[in-house]
């Protein structure tokens, strides 16, 4: 509920609620129903696969590299190559990128990461073998951005955009 309240979706300490919103709508601007109860309706179907673990992500993957039957959706804090929005956004920023993608490299299961796009992010991609592919989104501001999906192999993604 606080990612749909607070603005821009920020959980870091002294993040503000949102007040105008876009379009002067308010709450309404991050809050639309019809969407929330469809995704809320579709995730309770598939609850009994889908298990949130809070903690240490490394330790987390490290206790789990071995398992074929778990996938990963690793979204880090925005901090490789120097981002510092990573830093403002998130309360746990201090990651190490390189181990993350080392440790990606090790998993008998599947993962998808989201990532800023940079040099550094698709270095290490390449490195370890990884396929990468830029998408566009948008930020809290409006700003047209791109941002990486990084995984072993990405050609469903090919059909999409």
């Amino acid at each position: 509920m606080k990612n749909r309240v607070n603005r821009g979706g920020i959980l870091a300490p002294g993040a503000g609620m949102i007040k105008q919103g876009e379009k002067g709508k308010g709450l309404k601007s991050r809050w639309y129903p019809e969407t929330l109860k469809r995704r809320i309706l579709q995730i309770a179907e598939i609850r009994d696969r889908i298990t949130f673990i809070p903690g240490d992500g490394l330790e987390i993957i490290t206790q789990n590299i071995h398992r074929h039957n778990v996938v990963f959706f690793i979204d880090p804090p925005y901090t490789a190559a120097g981002k510092k929005a990573g830093h403002r956004l998130y309360q746990y920023a201090q990651l190490n990128h390189e181990k993350l993608f080392q440790l990606a490299s090790q998993m008998a299961g599947e993962f998808l990461m989201t990532y800023d796009e940079s040099q550094a992010v698709k270095a290490w991609a390449n490195l370890h073998r990884f396929d990468w592919q830029t998408v566009a989104m948008k930020n809290t501001h409006h700003a047209k951005m791109t941002e990486l999906l990084v995984g072993r192999n990405l050609d469903w993604l090919s059909d999409r955009f």
